[in-house]
């Protein structure tokens, strides 16, 4: 029996694999860098062993798969190739591994992680499944119904799949570091539909994605007319979001979600496409009720008299979608914004669309531009940003006391860096102010 060795074994996707072999009765273990990340706990309550990196971590009858963070002249996989071990990059051995059952991939520029944690919770509440979720969550069975996964466009490592099914979400330009242009990125997203076997769940509603030929049926949902699937009457209560499902235009069923944000609606009409054309009754699909979420995702906090929200968001609409789902779940109370952008290629690409997606906050906050392992350093700052936001501020680490100005309101720390340092840095002061009373 070998054993399946991570190269990077902390990456979202990395860690989410890694506990899906570890559930499916496989030995798993894996190198990184000793930071400490929010994936890193199921692998520690799994005793799932995390090795610093050495070549001495490395044998030859060891199966290796490396994260696409890693370059070929890493210490671990320039032993793994010198030995001889079966290697694959992740894309790749996620790949071979999905082939084992009635796969769903789920991909798009947005809402991927959402949707895909949402589609995982309404199958597993009916069958035993197996999931890989992109924030660091997975679960394996072996008697698996079915394997939902997140699948990522970036690098078109997507191309690696060969789903049963997929369900996009949109086509939007993003990952300006590898896309050239929006029809680059459409491209990709058309190569992905012709690898898919059985059946595509498109929004209708994405101009984009009208525009995919595909060999499969295609099911379209959204909130237009001319969708297979259509919400309609769609309202907000304290529990979260009511609507109506037409199919074809004919009534089907009335379904609540406890998000917010139209979104939302439309992920939720996703999962609900896919399972009604799986046979699934509705009285099972209603369990998106119970759904509580996906890590940093519009992660909710109370301290003292304010909400604090942790997101992902890291782009325009994002960031758009994710403060109106504070305004719609907390009418009257003022949403301020704590934002870092994440890599200074995306931050020159969309300059004044992040200061038109923030605007829509009552006030402002940016942080430093966070760089990444491939551009650590660009032209511009975060003052080009703060330039095209009036009133805005940059928030310092060391003085986050400036947030407890905002009284019963909402603070969303958004990024896809490590924005989530100075929340804690801000709670951190609160609790000292509160033992100094």
């Amino acid at each position: 029996m070998t054993t399946y060795h991570f190269i990077g074994i902390k990456g979202t996707g990395m860690s989410a694999l890694a506990q899906i072999l570890f559930d499916s009765g496989e030995k798993v273990q894996g190198s990184d860098v000793d930071k400490r990340f929010f994936t890193q706990q199921a692998l520690d309550e799994k005793n799932i062993p995390i090795l610093p990196f050495s070549k001495d971590n490395i044998k030859e009858d060891y199966t290796i798969i490396a994260g696409n963070a890693f370059p070929d002249d890493n210490i671990e996989i320039k032993e793994a190739k010198r030995l001889g071990c079966t290697f694959y990059r992740y894309h790749d051995f996620l790949g071979e591994w999905a082939k084992q059952f009635k796969s769903i991939a789920v991909t798009g520029a947005h809402g991927k992680t959402s949707t895909t944690g949402l589609l995982a919770h309404v199958l597993g509440e009916t069958y035993p499944i197996s999931y890989l979720i992109g924030d660091g969550t997975g679960s394996g069975h072996v008697d698996s119904s079915y394997f939902v996964f997140e699948a990522c466009e970036y690098r078109r490592h997507f191309l690696s799949y060969e789903p049963d099914y997929a369900i996009m979400t949109n086509i939007d330009f993003d990952h300006p570091d590898y896309f050239t242009s929006i029809d680059d990125v459409f491209d990709a997203f058309q190569s992905m539909a012709d690898r898919v076997k059985k059946g595509i769940v498109a929004c209708g509603d994405d101009e984009k994605l009208q525009q995919i030929q595909a060999k499969v049926p295609v099911l379209y949902y959204g909130f237009g007319p001319t969708n297979d699937f259509q919400a309609q009457n769609v309202k907000e209560t304290e529990h979260g979001t009511s609507f109506d499902v037409f199919v074809r235009n004919t009534y089907y069923d009335h379904f609540t979600i406890p998000m917010y944000g139209n979104h939302h609606v439309l992920n939720a009409l996703s999962v609900i496409a896919i399972c009604h054309y799986e046979g699934i009754k509705a009285d099972d699909i209603k369990k998106l009720y119970s759904f509580q979420g996906v890590k940093r995702r519009f992660t909710e906090k109370k301290v003292a008299n304010q909400v604090l929200i942790d997101d992902y968001a890291h782009h325009p609409k994002e960031i758009s979608a994710t403060i109106e789902s504070a305004q719609k779940k907390y009418p009257g109370k003022q949403i301020v914004a704590i934002f870092q952008p994440h890599t200074f290629s995306r931050t020159t690409t969309f300059l004044r669309e992040f200061a038109e997606s923030l605007n829509d906050a009552d006030q402002v906050f940016l942080c430093d531009i966070f760089g990444s392992a491939r551009e650590e350093s660009g032209n511009l700052t975060i003052d080009d940003l703060q330039a095209l936001i009036e009133g805005s501020e940059i928030l310092d680490i060391e003085h986050t006391e400036v947030l407890q100005a905002y009284n019963d309101s909402v603070l969303v720390f958004m990024g896809a860096g490590d924005i989530q340092k100075f929340q804690r840095a801000y709670e951190e002061t609160l609790k000292n102010n509160t033992v100094q009373k």
